[in-house]
């Protein structure tokens, strides 16, 4: 089989947010030769999800680190709901930004980390609350998707089993922690190139060294 390049992520991931420009520079430079998958790893799951007043102390003290160590920013309209939980009406949930990400897929295959880094960008930036419906919106209009299609698969079971799906396989895949990128050499053998946030020269290189070991061998 041909190796393919793993990107296990979550929406609500602050330092995936931070890792997207690294990730989008990957799939850029690699995305003719590589497969590259992004799976969704279930960050925040519950059966009563919590309000945002939980972790928004966390979120306070963690984005100035993510941004002086990515370059990244927050955007206002997401550091309110941070800083005035009180007042917000937020309830994070890694479900539903799962299940569009399985939507987005099928319609541009390739396209799969540009989906992830929008998502992304519309939380972290823009401030949309990803458990709302209407926070997609202005992506179907951008990427010419029917909107009544893609709400009637977004309630669907059918993608709701496919998110969960992704959730169970970055369990399997031993992942604990968002961002991690591995690339599969054979159906049992797995690379670990980057857990949690890599700069784009060090996990280039590490990409580059495997695959021209992987290229040795196979000429053996």
């Amino acid at each position: 089989m041909s190796p393919v390049l793993f990107y296990c992520y979550d929406a609500w991931c602050g330092w995936c947010y931070g890792f997207s420009p690294v990730i989008k520079r990957i799939a850029d430079e690699y995305g003719e030769i590589l497969d590259i998958e992004v799976l969704s790893g279930g960050m925040i799951l519950a059966e009563r999800p919590a309000h945002i007043g939980q972790i928004a102390k966390a979120v306070q003290q963690a984005y100035p680190v993510v941004e002086s160590t990515t370059g990244i920013r927050f955007g206002k309209d997401f550091l309110w709901h941070v800083f005035h939980p009180e007042e917000s009406d937020w309830f994070p949930d890694s479900e539903k930004p799962a299940i569009a990400l399985c939507i987005f897929k099928e319609y541009y295959p390739r396209l799969q980390v540009q989906f992830a880094g929008e998502l992304q960008y519309a939380l972290n930036s823009e401030g949309r609350d990803l458990t709302d419906d209407e926070a997609y919106r202005h992506l179907l209009e951008k990427y010419s998707i029917q909107p009544e299609a893609f709400y009637s698969k977004l309630r669907s079971d059918e993608y709701k089993e496919k998110a969960h799906y992704e959730f169970a396989l970055c369990r399997q895949l031993q992942v604990t922690g968002y961002p991690c990128v591995l690339l599969q050499e054979t159906e049992s053998r797995f690379h670990l190139l980057a857990r949690g946030f890599t700069p784009y020269e060090m996990l280039k290189k590490r990409l580059d060294e495997l695959l021209s070991s992987l290229d040795s061998t196979a000429s053996e």
